[in-house]
């Protein structure tokens, strides 16, 4: 009975003693600690702040997306190298063509002096219609009159589409003669 009492004294003395002893206070350091010893769930909230993180010791794989500020655009890189081409996209369909013409009766006055008569005339399409070309010609055109078209521009819409074209008639033949522009039109397909 005494040594079953000393026995049960010696074993209560020992795991009190142990309850009892402390580890000392910084005694616990990376060498003592087993990888993934200290998980999230032990580490009491807020525990860990900036002043406990060695400043540029953070990667951008620690914080969420979204968390870091985005920094400054770079400077452009260098072109890649050019992809293959494309497959061809269906032809083009413009439609039937429709002429428009304008005209003027130019004078001939007297016959190859060199003082040459002229006439602006302008043949526009109508309505959404583009123009892709244009001709000119003359009422009274024969071999060896001095009937000439001396200027040729095409006329643009506000975006830049050609909806017709203006020409100059010039007449040195001494004969009236009626100078036409004829713009060739068609509607665009939507």
């Amino acid at each position: 009975m005494v040594v079953a009492c000393l026995a049960l004294l010696v074993a209560l003395g020992g795991t009190g003693m142990a309850a009892v002893t402390q580890v000392a206070r910084n005694s616990v350091g990376t060498p003592q600690l087993k990888d993934s010893a200290v998980s999230n769930p032990k580490i009491k909230n807020n525990a860990i702040n900036s002043a406990k993180v060695a400043a540029r010791s953070l990667l951008r794989s620690d914080f969420a997306p979204g968390q870091l500020p985005a920094g400054p655009i770079g400077p452009q890189g260098p072109a890649g190298p050019t992809g293959a081409a494309g497959a061809a996209g269906p032809p083009g369909v413009i439609g039937a063509i429709t002429v428009r013409t304008s005209s003027k009766l130019v004078d001939g006055g007297t016959a190859e002096n060199g003082a040459y008569n002229s006439a602006r005339v302008t043949s526009l399409c109508s309505g959404n219609e583009r123009a892709i070309s244009a001709g000119t010609d003359w009422s009274t055109d024969a071999a060896g009159r001095e009937l000439m078209t001396g200027e040729f521009e095409p006329q643009k819409n506000a975006q830049g589409q050609i909806i017709g074209f203006l020409a100059v008639g010039l007449n040195d033949s001494g004969t009236d003669s009626t100078f036409t522009v004829h713009a060739l039109c068609y509607t665009p397909s939507p």
